[in-house]
């Protein structure tokens, strides 16, 4: 995404390619590239619209002015244009809010059913342009991940178009569209293990630390309540990848280094509470973060508790396959399938992991207290169930999100409680870099 005079103004722009960067918009840009240049890319792809399109340009300059290797060009590929919105393209917000209201309260509340007339196509036909902008999501990667399998590919656009992307590569539907943010030159990365065959992997969404920011803006919308969900640091069982579930295995050194890392990073945003599971890793994780914050007492819950692996508990993945052939497959591939021997499903997981976090919802919209921020340090399978029930997707989604050791994401709310995801599984605070570099061990 790109900063321009229109986003300035606060104008709808679209289709319109009136507009172009602002200086602060050419300086992200490049502070974009600079943050990308420890990724090789083999092909990049950018909206025909020039605000786009200078985005790329300052970000093919920082990649080609440090890379021995040759940099693609950018290619324009007409599936990375924004959204369009006919009606009310170069109008301000608040001029669309006042003209438009009707429209305006769809648009935020069930944007798959926002019609809109197409002013300039004969007899004005209909249409629906947040579905439409998912079929244009859905074309381009089924146009593009054939031709680059195994391959590492930059797409430079627009939030809308972004926002259909990511949801369209995870399976959310086009009444989730306002679930997830895009704010102006973040990152956001997604895996594609098989193509469109299988959902993707959502590495992280919505970085904006390389432009100085930590967190991403607080949206007037939206500023009743900001969740700040951390996993807890390493320990060594996760390092070796041994499944410890519910065993109290405490943080190793770099998890104690990782919980400093994350405390640092947030040292700056005023809490006002902080929940963690009781166990000895998230809880010495959300301590170590409250050292900045020494008002803020800890409340525990043993809801936010790790998934129970029962008999798996203890064992290298080694060990669980020769006990339980094919069991560890299922559940990398059908999660919901599973049941852990003496342990717990993934149903009974989610339901008292949602009962937990609307609880610590409704606590804290109930104090009446405006714009709460609130800490809630948990664990993988936990944080993987709560980013599901905020975007909409179901526990079969389970591996939809990555989780690192030490990762921060955000999840803010309306006065009514709705939800977005404004960040996912940031990371950058413990190795400097965009990718997630954590252990990949068991839960």
């Amino acid at each position: 995404m790109e900063k321009v005079v229109l986003n300035v103004e606060g104008r709808v722009q679209g289709h319109l390619d009136q507009s172009t960067l602002t200086a602060q918009g050419l300086a992200d840009a490049s502070r974009l590239g600079a943050a990308l240049r420890e990724i090789g890319f083999d092909a990049i792809y950018v909206s025909p619209l020039q605000r786009a399109q200078q985005t790329a340009q300052g970000i093919y300059d920082q990649l080609a002015s440090h890379s021995a290797d040759p940099v693609p060009q950018p290619q324009i590929m007409d599936q990375l244009i924004e959204i369009s919105l006919p009606l009310w393209e170069g109008l301000l917000f608040s001029e669309v809010r006042n003209r438009f209201p009707e429209q305006y309260e769809c648009w935020h509340n069930a944007p798959e059913k926002l019609c809109m007339e197409q002013p300039n196509l004969e007899g004005s036909p209909s249409f629906f342009p947040v579905p439409a902008l998912y079929e244009q999501a859905r074309a381009l990667w089924q146009r593009l991940l054939p031709q680059h399998l195994d391959q590492t590919l930059l797409l430079v656009g627009h939030s809308g178009i972004n926002r259909a992307l990511i949801s369209t590569a995870l399976g959310l539907t086009p009444d989730r569209y306002q679930r997830l943010q895009q704010a102006n030159c973040n990152i956001t990365v997604l895996n594609f293990a098989d193509g469109l065959a299988q959902p993707a992997q959502l590495e992280s969404l919505n970085l904006t630390d390389h432009l100085g920011d930590p967190l991403p803006r607080w949206w007037r919308e939206y500023r009743a309540l900001r969740l700040v969900l951390v996993r807890h640091g390493e320990t060594d069982w996760n390092r070796c990848g041994q499944f410890q579930g519910q065993i109290d295995v405490p943080l190793n050194a770099t998890g104690r280094q990782q919980g400093q890392q994350a405390a640092d990073f947030l040292r700056d945003i005023p809490l006002d509470f902080a929940v963690s599971s009781s166990l000895a890793r998230p809880r010495e994780t959300a301590e170590l973060i409250l050292h900045h914050h020494p008002q803020v007492p800890l409340a525990e819950s043993k809801p936010l508790w790790e998934i129970s692996h029962g008999a798996w508990e203890g064992c290298l993945e080694s060990e669980i396959e020769t006990r339980y052939p094919g069991e560890l497959e299922r559940w990398r591939t059908t999660p919901t399938a599973v049941q852990m021997p003496g342990g717990e499903n993934l149903q009974q997981v989610w339901d008292r992991a949602i009962a937990a976090w609307e609880q610590i919802i409704a606590e804290a919209l109930g104090r009446g207290k405006p714009e709460q921020i609130g800490l809630v340090v948990a664990h993988d399978a936990i944080n993987k169930v709560i980013l599901c029930h905020v975007t909409g997707l179901g526990p079969e989604q389970f591996w939809s999100f990555k989780q690192g050791n030490g990762a921060i994401s955000v999840i803010d709310f309306d006065q009514r409680g709705k939800p977005i995801l404004q960040a996912m599984n940031i990371t950058t605070h413990l190795a400097g870099g965009i990718l997630d570099r954590t252990a990949a061990g068991a839960l």
